[in-house]
């Protein structure tokens, strides 16, 4: 009798007294996380939530605590600096940090911790060490391109460019994160990381959708158990890695030299600061030292997510725009026309000198618009008091994000948004309504992606 009571006490309170229960969306969603996990599941959530969109409007409920906005201002309100107007929207760790056994990388770390591991983070990332990767990326490309010849002059009839295109930048981070390249394209094939790599993001996706569920705290003790020994593997390979890395000791220009030198020099320096006699003792020095120091295990988590990030997604966006030109031969042909036009021969293809591709830029930006490596929601949590969003005020503790394959394919942001139309980011008067600030493939604000570049 008393569990019946529950039961419909949290069915009235989400249908009619919770805090969000005048916004719009279906009503299975609104009283149960159900909806969203199964969705997660079948792996159609962005797809679904852009149905929604069309359904509902702009801002709609997508399971009890959550809502979804398809209006470009959310991208400022929720993701924007506080400058905005309101407190920054902290990061909802239900997504980021389910487990609380996990060490937090630069995706789920608080403000202040953020902020450190950027500032050390951003050489890789800066004009200076783009340069020096160059020739780096540059070979790795060449040696693609020589693959590819070399199965063409076989009569190799069709090749899987998914694979390729993979195997390319896997290649690349992992010779940038680590030192070395994963040999993907010298051997033709998976590194057996990059399989673990596919198979805990599967996994983590069906860890998520139970979390949604309420199973969270079986699950943590699962994994503290080991009963998931696909993901120890994966962290024991990172960690294999970066130990690789940080014995070559060479200064090279990749992305986490900043993270291991500043971690290192942060040590050397507060010692020479604060040598006795200074006035300071040394539990002083230590605990400065401990503020500013990545631990290891996070050192671990960070250069996981720099691969995964810099790679995965890579390799997704690429993918997609192979697939759209394939498919578009009058855009392939005009892209093809102005790279050929631009340059007497590859020699000449720099960091610098592409950036006078207009038309690659606007094909590249129409691929990001239409395969977002990212399609779902960067979900963030409304501060203390509410806030508003997209002209709508939401109430402290819910969940909101903006869901880049959905707000991407909205034609009431984008004219014509299942084509693919590079023109669009060129000024042509058919896509003049058009409101291309909804398309934010790298996030906005202080959180935005550090590898923009």
């Amino acid at each position: 009798m008393q569990l019946l009571a529950y039961i419909v006490y949290v069915v009235l309170y989400r249908l009619f007294i919770h805090p969000i229960c005048s916004f719009p969306g279906p009503f299975w969603n609104r009283l149960s996380n159900f909806p969203r996990a199964y969705q997660v599941l079948l792996g159609n959530l962005p797809f679904h939530v852009r149905d929604l969109h069309q359904q509902y409007g702009p801002v709609v409920r997508i399971s009890p605590n959550e809502l979804a906005f398809s209006d470009p201002q959310a991208w400022k309100d929720i993701y924007g600096h506080q400058a905005a107007g309101h407190r920054q929207f902290p990061k909802y760790l239900g997504f980021y940090q389910p487990f609380s056994r996990q060490a937090s990388s630069i995706l789920a770390a608080p403000p202040d911790e953020h902020s450190l591991i950027r500032r050390q983070l951003a050489p890789g990332f800066s004009d200076r060490s783009m340069r020096g990767q160059e020739q780096i990326i540059g070979s790795y490309v060449d040696l693609l391109i020589q693959r590819l010849h070399s199965h063409a002059a076989n009569g190799t009839k069709a090749l899987n460019m998914r694979e390729w295109l993979t195997w390319t930048t896997f290649d690349v981070i992992g010779d940038l994160g680590f030192g070395s390249s994963f040999q993907c394209l010298e051997n033709s094939n998976y590194h057996p990381w990059i399989k673990l790599i596919t198979h805990t993001i599967k996994q983590n996706g069906r860890l998520h959708a139970l979390g949604l569920l309420g199973f969270n705290p079986i699950l943590g003790w699962l994994l503290a158990k080991g009963f998931f020994k696909k993901q120890d593997q994966h962290m024991g390979i990172v960690k294999e890695k970066l130990l690789q890395r940080m014995k070559l000791g060479a200064e090279r220009p990749d992305l986490i030299e900043g993270l291991i030198s500043q971690n290192n020099k942060l040590v050397s320096d507060c010692i020479l600061k604060y040598l006795p006699g200074r006035g300071t003792t040394f539990a002083k020095s230590h605990s400065l030292i401990q503020k500013q120091q990545l631990p290891f295990d996070k050192l671990e988590m960070n250069a996981k997510t720099i691969i995964v990030a810099g790679s995965e997604t890579t390799s997704t966006l690429l993918s997609g725009a192979v697939f759209l030109l394939t498919t578009h031969p009058k855009v392939l042909e005009k892209l093809a026309h102005e790279v050929r036009s631009s340059f007497s021969n590859d020699k000449e293809i720099t960091l610098l000198s592409v950036g006078n591709l207009r038309y690659m830029f606007a094909c590249i930006n129409e691929s990001f618009r239409r395969y977002p490596p990212v399609g779902t929601g960067l979900p963030r949590e409304v501060p203390r008091g509410g806030a508003e969003v997209a002209g709508h005020f939401v109430p402290e503790g819910t969940v909101t994000a903006v869901w880049q394959w959905a707000i991407n394919h909205d034609p009431k942001n984008f004219n014509r948004p299942m084509g693919f139309h590079p023109e669009r980011f060129l000024g042509d008067p058919a896509f003049k309504s058009d409101k291309l600030d909804a398309m934010q493939p790298f996030s906005v604000g202080p959180n935005n992606c550090i590898g923009k570049k």
